[in-house]
């Protein structure tokens, strides 16, 4: 009966010519913590001023309520302060959806240009990696090339 030969050893030989580089796998798990980290920076940002917009529109809603709320002396001052209340909370919303409109424009913005900075920074270590595993791949090569002569 015959012995299926054993390519283990051929296997490591050739793959132990073909050296990897680990640092660019630790170079991409560090871009890709620091663009994580930006990203979250943002969105906690976002998300810290937008509890600050509700909270001082709720709180200025109370107050006006409050006024809305008081005793009057006459039935027509009941349907004032229901006009005033309604004219203010208006206001009051106007004001603030334009300001989380703010804050979304800002995260929009912060946003892209993360975005940006990112596919830059991963487009110039994927063209480093490439020209260096180019340029040891080109080495092997001679090195096979020369001990085969």
């Amino acid at each position: 009966m015959t012995k299926t030969p054993d390519f283990t050893k051929a296997f490591q030989d050739a793959m132990a010519s073909f050296p990897v580089d680990a640092t660019a796998f630790q170079n991409a798990f560090k871009t890709q913590a620091a663009f994580g980290e930006k990203l979250s920076k943002v969105a906690l940002e976002a998300a810290e001023k937008s509890t600050e917009i509700s909270s001082k529109w709720a709180k200025e809603t109370i107050a006006k309520l409050s006024a809305a709320a008081k005793a009057k002396a006459e039935p027509t001052d009941y349907t004032k302060a229901a006009t005033d209340f309604a004219s203010a909370a208006a206001e009051l919303a106007a004001e603030n959806l334009a300001a989380f409109a703010e804050v979304a424009k800002k995260v929009q913005s912060e946003t892209v240009e993360l975005l940006l900075a990112a596919g830059k920074d991963a487009s110039e270590e994927a063209t480093a990696a490439v020209k260096k595993a180019a340029t040891e791949a080109t080495n092997v090569a001679k090195k096979a090339a020369a001990a085969a002569k």
